[in-house]
């Protein structure tokens, strides 16, 4: 009689799932922080949003020509006019500030909003 015993090892990442653990609940964070701010999901808008985010976490600011160059190093096919005006929204909705040298950073509330919800 065959008897299966439930298996302890960890089942292999789905097929067609391009991302680990980590890299959804980053997603969920800026889910959370656009829904914040009252914006909508959008593959464009979480991808700038995790570039910012990590070249907010390594101390610095980026601008639309460094964004677009991440995007274009991680195979995501966005234009460089693409990126720009989701930058521009971003900014006029308050959730990133331009500085003087055209550089873009996380707004100070839209970063409280990614560390409270890390924090969980």
């Amino acid at each position: 009689m065959y008897n299966p015993q439930p298996s302890t090892q960890t089942p292999p990442p789905q097929a067609g799932a391009p991302f680990g653990e980590h890299e959804r609940v980053g997603n969920e964070q800026i889910r959370e922080l656009l829904r914040v701010f009252g914006l909508r999901t959008s593959l464009i808008r979480l991808k700038v949003i995790d570039a910012l985010h990590a070249a907010d976490r390594n101390g610095r600011s980026i601008g639309v020509r460094g964004v677009h160059a991440q995007l274009e190093q991680l195979d995501i096919p966005l234009s460089f006019l693409s990126v720009r005006e989701v930058l521009k929204r971003l900014c006029a909705e308050g959730v990133i500030t331009l500085g003087s040298d055209k550089c873009y950073t996380l707004d100070p509330q839209a970063r409280a909003v990614l560390d409270q919800h890390a924090a969980r």
